[in-house]
Order: C-alpha cells, then sequence, then structure tokens
C-alpha cells in the first residue's frame, strides 16, 4: 500500500506481522519502490552498487526483527528529496545492539556492522504512546550522480 507524505515525501506500507518469507517480500517490495523512484535501472555501475545496498540493508533489518524482536509487524519506506528511509516495527522493547566481535569468516553477527557501514545514518525509536515496541530505521543516500529531487511546486 503507498500514500504519500508531506514535502514531497512519498511513504509506502507494507503490513507485515505473520507474513510467510518476510525479507523475500520486503526485499521485493523495496526493488518494486526503487523502480517507481527511478533508482531502478540504476544507469550507472555506482547506482546499482547502491540499490544493492539498500536491498542488502533491508534484509539484514528484517532478519534482525526476525532473530531477535519476535519478527517484524510493519515495514516502510520514505522517499525524501535526499533518499530513501527503511523503517522496520516490532513489537520488541530491546534495543539493537551489537554482537561481541568475532571472526568475519564465521556466519551471523554482523548486521550491525553492515548498517554501519553502508548506511548513511541508523538508529531506533520507541514507537509512541500505547503501542509495544520500536522502529528500526535506516537511511541511504540518492545514487550517485542523481540530483535530489525539486519539491512538486518547482516542477514544471
Amino acid at each position: 500500500m503507498a500514500d504519500g507524505g508531506g514535502d514531497g515525501v512519498q511513504v509506502r506500507r507494507l503490513m507485515v506481522r505473520g507474513v510467510r518469507r518476510v525479507v523475500s517480500r520486503c526485499r521485493d517490495f523495496t526493488a518494486e519502490a526503487l523502480a517507481d523512484w527511478g533508482w531502478i535501472p540504476a544507469g550507472s555501475e555506482a547506482g546499482e552498487e547502491r540499490v544493492e545496498d539498500v536491498l542488502l540493508l533491508v534484509s539484514e533489518v528484517v532478519t534482525n526483527a526476525c532473530l531477535h524482536a519476535g519478527g517484524p509487524e510493519e515495514f516502510v519506506l520514505r522517499r525524501g528529496r535526499e533518499g530513501v528511509r527503511v523503517e522496520v516495527a516490532d513489537a520488541s522493547s530491546e534495543p539493537p545492539r551489537p554482537r561481541a566481535p568475532r571472526s568475519p569468516a564465521l556466519p551471523g553477527g554482523h548486521g550491525l556492522m553492515v548498517l554501519d557501514r553502508l548506511a548513511g545514518a541508523w538508529g531506533y525509536e520507541v514507537r509512541g504512546p500505547g503501542v509495544a515496541g520500536k522502529v528500526v530505521w535506516l537511511e541511504i543516500s540518492l545514487p550517485p550522480g542523481r540530483a535530489p529531487d525539486r519539491p512538486p511546486a518547482e516542477r514544471l
């Protein structure tokens, strides 16, 4: 489901509580949104890498919600002038915590390190009064070479 936001922000929401294959579903939802928003086709190798970064980050935050927070409840994409914000809501009040450092050759435990390296920013917020849980979010900038979108009032 898509809806518009103020200030030229476009918002797409996907309710995912209890959805099977939720990681794949969120990646597909994201790829569709990126295509609609002109990120795909990327037009350059750097742009293609940025799209792959977004899809990898989606996989990481949704997987973390599955493994550590009882599963995601809602998945939200917000496209603004400078890039995309990804939000994953879950019912756990436990904040994301990095694991003790371990060998990069071993699987698992590297998700927050991936967020640190690829996302422009990330964090979490409490969901709000009367709603249990948190929202883990990340932001990623436009692909290289793409100018920020102009607000609707400036378009011809």
